[in-house]
């Protein structure tokens, strides 16, 4: 979405310009309101969402305000002297997807729309599900079968959606979800939904705010259905146009190998076409195949100067447990930036003196089947084993935090922790 009224380059009179340090005192002012609106971490920044005929039919679960939580630990495994997560997963439904979805559930509400619909590989749905059951509508979401983590079908079902399991992918999903929204009153809610974007720019505006209004060198996003990165773009991109800020960070953005239609694109076609995949990778929330933004993603790699790179279950595995060491957890698809900021180092395109920010997309409690089987040590195979070298076979081995099944006496327990402090 382009808002014409703001520009002053010739496309527009500029008479509805925000005042940028008005702005940024009128957005910390209200960190300390009651109001509802005021609480939320998208529609604090109401101005720059001038979509609602009525801003206060806004549905909101307080989302955003989400934290900038520093990873040390992390920083230094990869020699960087500023390393952050900005942690979407701290949302009301577990997932960065709430942002998006006041926005667009909102829109759906003053539509007067008597359903809205999804098609998901959970984070989407759970977030849908819970705003819909907030603004009392009717919700419809589509999962494909068996390829959903259960925390987050246990949602949907919880904030009582319809829920449909078709035996077929995410893309086959979006493309039953088409045919429905042309032959019945059904509001489409993923994320070509234009206002799905608009709510996912706002972290961009927090990052800022919480950075002191200046950016950092270079953000890293996970990459599935590619809206992320675009609405991360767009945030930054109008943030400096309004005199917000004084530059654009670099975007980069990390695939699984298994689902890397965007990395392939990247490298070898330049970004100028894409080509669907099968995608295939535990990492559940990227598992897509066909993702629908990829052209504004590769807008947004382009205009900030971003990379594309993809990481092995194996990578994908070691840097969600190194996240998690840090006493941060996420999801398996957030850990994708890490495992990407790791190669992204060793090919020396990213330097010891930038600040960089890691954006964690989902709660590690969203797929904890994930986590426990990391840690028993049956998450992977013994053909992806097999693969590891040395340096990374060590890592997991000490990683690995397996509960241990112990005779119900104190001696037992003391000896536990002698073997582990003598380590």
């Amino acid at each position: 979405m382009i808002y014409p009224s703001w520009a002053l380059d010739g496309e527009g009179d500029g008479s509805q310009r925000p005042n940028a340090p008005a702005l940024r005192a009128l957005w910390a002012e209200r960190r300390l309101s009651n109001a509802l609106l005021d609480q939320s971490g998208v529609w604090r920044f109401r101005e720059l969402l001038p979509f609602l005929d009525t801003p206060e039919h806004a549905v909101t679960l307080r989302e955003g305000n989400t934290p900038l939580y520093a990873l040390p630990q992390c920083a230094q495994r990869v020699g960087l002297e500023k390393l952050y997560a900005k942690h979407q997963g701290m949302n009301p439904t577990g997932s960065f997807k709430d942002t998006g979805m006041t926005a667009a559930l909102s829109v759906a509400r003053e539509k007067n729309f008597p359903w809205v619909a999804c098609a998901s590989t959970g984070n989407t749905s759970a977030a849908m599900a819970a705003y819909a059951a907030r603004a009392g509508m009717r919700a419809l979401v589509l999962i494909p079968d068996g390829k959903v983590a259960w925390g987050k079908l246990a949602q949907s079902v919880d904030y009582g959606a319809l829920t449909c399991q078709l035996k077929t992918d995410f893309d086959g999903c979006v493309r039953v979800l088409a045919e429905i929204v042309e032959r019945a009153p059904v509001y489409l809610l993923n994320s070509v939904n234009p206002y799905r974007l608009e709510g996912q720019k706002t972290p961009a505006l927090e990052m800022a705010e919480q950075m002191g209004w200046q950016v950092p060198d270079h953000i890293l996003v996970p990459g599935g259905n590619l809206a992320n990165g675009a609405a991360l773009g767009k945030g930054f991109r109008e943030m400096h146009a309004l005199g917000l800020t004084d530059r654009l960070p670099r975007i980069s953005v990390i695939q699984a190998q298994g689902a890397n239609p965007l990395y392939t694109s990247w490298h070898e076609y330049k970004g100028e076409r894409l080509e669907a995949v099968q995608a295939n990778t535990r990492a559940t929330a990227i598992r897509i195949g066909n993702p629908a933004s990829w052209k504004k993603t590769v807008h947004t790699l382009r205009e900030t100067g971003g990379f594309c790179e993809q990481v092995s279950e194996q990578e994908i595995a070691i840097a969600k447990a190194e996240i998690g060491a840090e006493g941060i957890g996420c999801e398996p698809a957030s850990a994708v930036t890490y495992a990407g900021l790791k190669k992204l180092c060793a090919q020396g395109k990213v330097h010891r003196e930038e600040s960089v920010v890691l954006v964690l997309t989902g709660h590690t409690l969203k797929d904890p089947e994930y986590t426990i089987d990391f840690h028993r040590g049956t998450l992977l195979t013994e053909a992806e084993t097999a693969k590891l070298n040395a340096s990374e076979k060590e890592s997991l081995r000490k990683l690995a935090k397996p509960p241990m099944l112990l005779e119900p006496t104190s001696d037992a327990v003391l000896r536990q922790l002698e073997a582990v402090g003598s380590k």
